[in-house]
């Protein structure tokens, strides 16, 4: 099982690039992860719930062009479901056991969030906290979570 994050957006900033480069590295000797980059839509602070909505329209189009139909998609959405670290490791153990010969597709959406059409195709809808976290950050706590769950897994130590 291949691990892909598909994220709207291009990281610009130098501390959170080499966060994300110290998780890939790190996840190598668990398993092969992949971070798919689709463009956001530019839009000025000032826009209209509708505006909103079409730009997370063109954005989740460019998300679900990048998802295959075998895929299992996990989308980070606020409303998801919490989990703690275990309860996460174990998530990714059954994903490996249960879905065999299909990838694990995490999603974080753009600035303004996800379109309908995204959550909607979304096998399970996951939330690491009810607060907002900028969508570049967010990259650097998944692959955190995702190498904590595999050390978990593995019965290596982590950090509690």
């Amino acid at each position: 099982m291949d691990i892909k994050i598909i994220a709207v957006g291009k990281i610009k900033e130098k501390f959170y690039k080499e966060a994300i480069d110290e998780y890939l590295k790190r996840m190598q000797a668990y398993n092969k992860i992949e971070i798919i980059e689709v463009n956001d839509e530019q839009a000025p602070e000032s826009l209209s719930d509708k505006e909103i909505e079409q730009v997370k329209e063109k954005e989740g189009e460019r998300i679900l062009g990048k998802i295959d139909d075998g895929d299992y998609v996990v989308s980070l959405e606020i409303l998801g479901k919490q989990l703690d670290s275990i309860g996460f490791a174990n998530f990714i153990e059954n994903e490996m056991r249960e879905g065999f010969g299909r990838n694990l597709v995490f999603v974080i959406g753009g600035s303004n969030g996800l379109a309908k059409e995204v959550s909607n195709r979304s096998n399970y809808k996951l939330s690491f906290s009810k607060m907002t976290f900028p969508h570049q950050l967010m990259r650097v706590i998944l692959l955190e979570q995702i190498y904590r769950g595999f050390r978990i897994i593995n019965g290596h130590p982590y950090h509690k």
